[in-house]
């Protein structure tokens, strides 16, 4: 199956340009996003919000056999401030320069790692494959100001160990 290469950037762009910088991010706009990525690959979607205006998304990917402890791959949405004035291209703009790189805030750390994990599983839904353990994927927020209201709140509430 070959990648649709244009298509997986484009969508690693849209992520890149929605402002979720602290202190001020936008995580509704962005939980909305991977909303839209996670019916596009038929993931169930589960918004969980213990602190207003912070909504965690809870994706799972069904196992076959449900019974078999499940899988958890944790992202998070916030990034850093930054000083755009020191910057070559706009931090939020998801450019692609001449050698193919793609500047924005959130390309390391860490929009590119809950990326992967959603294209890797729909390359593997688009090639049949079904895991025999449920795969849960979380998209927090916070983690650049500690985490207490997002990983730390989901940790608590025990919620990852029914999903």
């Amino acid at each position: 199956m070959a990648l649709d290469s244009k298509a997986i950037i484009s969508r690693f762009q849209d992520y890149l340009r929605i402002n979720t910088v602290q202190p001020n991010p936008d995580y509704y706009a962005a939980a909305n996003f991977i909303k839209l990525q996670a019916q596009s690959i038929s993931l169930q979607y589960q918004p969980i919000e213990f602190v207003q205006g912070k909504p965690i998304v809870l994706l799972k990917w069904a196992g076959s056999e449900p019974s078999l402890p499940a899988i958890l791959l944790n992202s998070h949405v916030d990034v850093v401030p930054f000083e755009a004035e020191k910057w070559d291209h706009p931090p939020l703009g998801a450019e692609i320069d001449e050698d193919g790189r793609i500047y924005a805030r959130g390309t390391q750390d860490m929009k590119s790692v809950g990326m992967q994990y959603l294209e890797a599983i729909r390359k593997l839904v688009a090639s049949g494959y079904k895991p025999l353990r449920s795969v849960y994927v979380t998209f927090v927020p916070d983690e650049e100001i500690g985490g207490a209201d997002g990983v730390g709140r989901f940790v608590e509430s025990r919620k990852y160990s029914r999903a």
